[in-house]
């Protein structure tokens, strides 16, 4: 049943921004648009590394992570409940939150420690790889979440799916820092 008209800019936000909308496989495009927000953000705290104190770079990521997920829950609701579908696959706000959670692991290399960029690139295929593996597979509880009601069930899915996939990009990463260090010519 469908229900009042939600707001412009839910639109824009459930969306990610149009990228809901590419075609084929929205979900992955809506990722990738995840994965370029990501990484602005990123790099903008590597531009003030020098002038903020550390555990500030390290907190900013995981509080934006949270306020994204929450503005995904609200966009999603708003726009669920004005056409009556439970998940359209034109959302992928929840892919951004999911994803952004997924990528909390590299947190401290990517703000503190200078990457080549080869290094970087195998760095973000897994926990992007991973994070779609268990979006789209939806083990146990990742698929129970979707029957939360309205914009939860859409976004907390991918939420979930983003933390297996950071449970196995942690270690992962902790092995590239670790062979970085070991084989410094390796990577660049």
């Amino acid at each position: 049943m469908k229900g009042a008209r939600a707001p412009r800019m839910a639109w824009w936000l459930a969306t990610g921004f149009g990228s809901g909308y590419l075609r084929p496989a929205p979900g992955t495009w809506g990722t990738l648009a995840g994965l370029g927000a990501w990484l602005l953000v990123v790099s903008g705290l590597r531009h003030c590394a020098g002038s903020c104190p550390p555990w500030l770079l390290l907190a900013a990521v995981p509080l934006l992570t949270l306020a994204l997920t929450l503005v995904a829950v609200w966009a999603s609701a708003q726009v669920v409940r004005e056409t009556g579908q439970k998940d359209p696959s034109f959302i992928v706000a929840d892919e951004w939150a999911g994803l952004w959670v997924a990528l909390t692991p590299l947190l401290f290399t990517a703000t503190l420690q200078p990457q080549p960029m080869t290094l970087w690139v195998a760095r973000l295929v897994a926990p992007f790889m991973l994070f779609r593996l268990f979006d789209i597979w939806k083990p146990g509880i990742v698929d129970r979440a979707q029957a939360l009601p309205g914009g939860w069930g859409v976004v907390m899915d991918d939420v979930l799916a983003g933390l297996l996939a950071a449970l196995i990009t942690w270690p992962l990463d902790q092995w590239l820092s670790a062979q970085s260090l070991l084989h410094p010519g390796l990577w660049r």
